[in-house]
């Protein structure tokens, strides 16, 4: 599992007008290609009267699975452009769709490439992008009179607590970035003079707003 990456929030659209076409960029996270297709035909069967529906996606940790689509438009100037759109931003399990509406005005190879290029980079900015970084939960178990300096450690280090349990003894879930847990782990052994113990639970992605 990667460490960091990119990619955008969830759903969502944004319009830009170009020499008379509509153009309508559609934007959603996608996590697998079955996914990223079943986005591309909602978004054709909800604009079927649209003049074009063009999509491109990258999917993967590796960015393994990348798909574009002209729909109509000539070979090169809309797909192929919306990916590599993703590939500059680097946004990963990231699905586009491009509706154009003409407006009667053609725009040749290279305005089309920037139209769509625009397209998506507009629509990605609009959703939002994240960042994801894999967490390590820490689980610190340790009796109550530790309880005031370790909390209190923890939060002048900026760790981020998810929860805290209160029973017989009382227990910190901290979620630390994976490559800083080890250290992380020896720093509460040293803090705490090895009075506490110290379990690994499950990692997870946290997320974090970002500009692109």
């Amino acid at each position: 599992m990667l460490e960091n990456y990119l990619t955008v929030k969830q759903q969502s659209e944004h319009e830009i007008i170009i020499q008379k076409s509509r153009f309508i960029g559609h934007i959603k996270r996608t996590e697998t290609e079955d996914e990223a297709q079943a986005f591309i035909n909602q978004i054709k069967k909800e604009h079927a009267s649209a003049t074009h529906n063009c999509s491109a996606y990258m999917i993967g940790e590796q960015n393994l699975i990348q798909k574009a689509h002209d729909d109509g438009e000539p070979s090169g100037t809309a797909g192929v452009p919306m990916l590599e759109v993703l590939k500059q931003m680097d946004m990963k399990d990231t699905t586009v769709v491009v509706t154009r509406y003409f407006g009667g005005i053609k725009l040749g190879a290279g305005g089309l490439i920037r139209a769509y290029s625009n397209a998506t980079s507009e629509a990605i900015r609009a959703v939002g992008a994240v960042k994801r970084s894999l967490m390590q939960n820490v689980m610190i178990q340790a009796d109550y009179g530790m309880l005031g300096k370790l909390e209190n450690e923890l939060r002048t280090h900026d760790y981020l607590i998810d929860t805290i349990d209160y029973a017989e003894d009382v227990t910190f879930h901290v979620l630390v970035p994976i490559s800083d847990a080890e250290d992380f782990k020896s720093w509460i052994v040293n803090l705490t003079s090895d009075q506490v113990t110290i379990k690994d639970d499950e990692t997870q992605y946290i997320e974090r707003d970002v500009e692109v």
